[in-house]
């Protein structure tokens, strides 16, 4: 028997959550639900993909991931469910899938073929696809392969020789920059050269392992545990401080004579 992790922006105010979840237990009550968050902005692709693909991993090989994020999807108004990295996914057709597995899974189908439209596709549609898959039922066996599916762009790394430039991808809750720049690409770019950090006005000289390495109200950068780096304030809110917000561009500088 698998496992079902559950993420949405359904929010924690109403009723959606545990309607979902009431689902769930009507056609499987001895299959594990884990709630990832319903806290995910109303339609925002970009928080639910940076939340999912932070943590997914973590989970045994075969989980199932109910995906209830802008769950009416695009205008075609499809539904997938998808196996990428060992690991299965059900979600509308709005985007998440293609980004969160590179591009593309390696094996998708589509759900509810020939269904009556639904107010409630993740209670109605996506749930139940996601107890079969824990229940062990084969991806083929829930729809009919697919191969187009709705695209999102996805913002690239800029590398040059002597500059990383990239973008804040999230905000978390304690106001925290997260940004696309990873540990291996200022490795890589940076051949042991010493780098500073631009955003905003500010300029930080190195990279440290914690976020309260240096004085309080200090902006201080780290690699999170996902080697993504981050920007912080010393107890401080480094959304408010410094101005920056999903999408501002960040630059990682190395100098040019030290190159050998």
């Amino acid at each position: 028997m698998g496992l079902i992790t559950f993420l949405s922006d359904f929010g924690y105010r109403d009723h959606y959550v545990a309607a979902v979840k009431a689902r769930i237990l009507q056609l499987a009550p001895q299959v594990p639900v884990v709630d990832i968050t319903h806290g995910i902005e109303p339609f925002n692709i970009a928080h639910a993909l940076h939340v999912l693909s932070s943590v997914y991993h973590d989970f045994p090989v075969g989980t199932v991931h109910l995906i209830g994020v802008n769950d009416l999807g695009s205008s075609r108004a499809a539904w997938y469910a998808a196996r990428f990295r060992g690991h299965y996914f059900v979600a509308a057709d709005n985007g998440l899938l293609p980004l969160l597995c590179d591009g593309k899974p390696e094996e998708l189908v589509t759900l509810g073929a020939g269904q009556a439209p639904t107010p409630s596709p993740t209670r109605d549609l996506l749930a139940p696809a996601a107890v079969r898959l824990a229940q062990g039922e084969a991806l083929t066996a829930l729809g009919s392969p697919v191969t187009e599916v709705y695209q999102l762009l996805n913002r690239q790394l800029r590398l040059q020789d002597n500059r990383i430039t990239g973008h804040v991808v999230h905000v978390d809750h304690y106001g925290n920059l997260v940004t696309d720049i990873t540990r291996t690409a200022v490795e890589v770019i940076g051949r042991s050269r010493p780098c500073t950090i631009h955003f905003a006005r500010e300029t930080v000289r190195e990279i440290v392992p914690h976020f309260q390495a240096t004085s309080p109200g200090e902006a201080v950068c780290i690699f999170n545990s996902n080697d993504q780096l981050c920007i912080g304030v010393n107890q401080g809110n480094a959304s408010e401080l410094l101005g920056l917000h999903f999408d501002s561009q960040v630059d990682v500088r190395f100098p040019l004579d030290d190159i050998s």
